[in-house]
């Protein structure tokens, strides 16, 4: 699974997902994306799952970009804990999703296999999403 060998901050606070993508909202490498059309954290297992999702269903033709990368930590702390006594330990790690952003592209497959690809990863995460091309504006 995806996660940063080293941080500058083993713990962080929660934010806000407040607005569209600043950027990454355009297909660049590929010619298909799969691109988010609502807010959220994805976990790096949830992308690990559409990833697999995206390469199982294109066999060995085709070539895949994730655009995105798990580097934000999510604390918990243990069950059964009282209140206080400070900030949990970090247990995985998520990607901040929001609207506009591209998290997968795909190249060298027709459009048909690559829309069914996108729609498999799709079931695999927390937010919608849609199927777009290179020369497609907004």
């Amino acid at each position: 699974m995806l996660m940063p060998k080293r941080v500058k901050w083993r713990k962080v606070q929660r934010g806000r997902m407040r607005g569209m993508a600043k950027g990454g909202s355009q297909v660049n490498f590929g010619e298909y994306g799969l691109q988010a059309l609502e807010p959220g954290c994805i976990t790096s297992r949830q992308l690990e799952a559409a990833r697999i999702a995206i390469t199982r269903s294109l066999g060995r033709g085709g070539k895949i970009w994730i655009r995105v990368f798990p580097d934000k930590p999510i604390t918990i702390k243990p069950a059964e804990t009282r209140m206080g006594k400070g900030k949990g330990n970090p247990e995985y790690w998520v990607t901040v999703i929001k609207p506009g952003r591209i998290m997968f592209e795909i190249e060298g497959v027709p459009r048909e296999s690559a829309a069914h690809a996108v729609k498999l990863a799709s079931r695999k995460l927390p937010v919608k999403v849609r199927f777009v091309e290179r020369n497609e504006v907004a």
